[in-house]
């Protein structure tokens, strides 16, 4: 079923000189730690193009107006990798925090909500990407425990890995976690 999505002007990629002057886009996302049984986790490789670099982060994105928590999960995960899952596959919500990213073009100021996904692992599609993720998002990977605790990449949120931990104590779920920046363009 086609679900109605709300209105957002199309992201344009012009950078703004003056940071502070920069639009500012308020909204509620779901992330998620998607892992597979090995261990291993699968995130996307990010980008702002008006910059060098780049950093890697969970899939997930906005809760549109009048769609529960879960059934942006569900749909995200579908639309950002191909996989389908059912609601009941979701384990949390883990932790609730409150983040700033910056890029060249814009702020993101996002209340964001951690869930766990256990799946086998699976090939990635990306033909259900946004506009905007057809530009930015550059690759991705499934990573072990191991990877992201010796990587030299910039990971987001930068506690992932005690995400992953927290997700092995229900009992401390949902954790409010403290407010974060992760911008490649603070301000």
């Amino acid at each position: 079923m086609a679900v109605d999505r709300p209105a957002v002007p199309p992201r344009t990629f012009v950078p703004v000189s003056d940071p502070a002057a920069r639009p500012r886009l308020r909204r509620a996302t779901v992330r998620l730690l998607v892992v597979d049984p090995d261990g291993r986790m699968l995130l996307f490789r990010d980008s702002d193009p008006n910059l060098d670099g780049s950093w890697w982060i969970t899939p997930g994105g906005g809760i549109d107006p009048g769609e529960t928590e879960a059934a942006a999960a569900v749909r995200e995960l579908r639309e950002e990798t191909g996989h389908e899952i059912g609601g009941h596959q979701l384990v949390g919500p883990l932790a609730r925090r409150r983040v700033l990213h910056g890029y060249t073009d814009r702020v993101l100021d996002q209340d964001d909500v951690f869930y766990l996904v256990r799946t086998p692992a699976f090939e990635v599609s990306t033909a259900g990407y946004t506009e905007e993720e057809k530009v930015t998002m550059l690759g991705h990977r499934w990573w072990t425990r191991a990877e992201l605790a010796t990587t030299d990449e910039t990971i987001w949120p930068a506690n992932l890995l005690d995400l992953l931990a927290l997700s092995e104590r229900p009992g401390d779920w949902p954790a409010t976690l403290p407010d974060a920046e992760e911008s490649s363009v603070p301000g």
